[in-house]
């Protein structure tokens, strides 16, 4: 239960060029990078709630570890995939309904940091968020 609470964003690194990478065009790119992100995740046993709150949307997703699901993000890109767990890191492998290419997302705590880290086309980026 160690993701669970809520997480605000506190900076990002190459998240625009990763955005690029994703095909978001520049105004969605410059109005994501500041979108005031809030992540509250609530985890019992290998089932996750999660609530994510930005300038943009409020999205509450229900999963199961290693059970697939849809879910789209914010620029309306549909994807399908699932969450497991590896050691102390959440892993999402999600594979985009429009080209078939695959986006890989970590999260892990280090310290009172939340790491969210992507994988897209040869493209990484992160984002870290506070507690709060």
């Amino acid at each position: 239960m160690t993701f669970n609470g809520s997480w605000k964003i506190d900076r990002n690194e190459n998240y625009e060029k990763f955005m690029e990478q994703m095909g978001i065009n520049m105004v969605k790119r410059k109005l994501a990078a500041h979108d005031n992100l809030k992540i509250t995740i609530e985890q019992t046993g290998d089932k996750f709630h999660v609530k994510e709150s930005s300038n943009f949307r409020t999205l509450e997703i229900d999963f199961t570890l290693g059970v697939t699901f849809e879910y789209s993000l914010a620029d309306g890109t549909e994807l399908t995939g699932s969450w497991t767990i590896e050691g102390d890191m959440m892993k999402g492998v999600f594979i985009r309904k429009d080209n078939g290419k695959q986006l890989t997302t970590t999260r892990i705590i280090q310290g009172d940091e939340l790491v969210q880290s992507y994988n897209y086309d040869g493209v990484d980026a992160k984002r870290i968020f506070k507690r709060g």
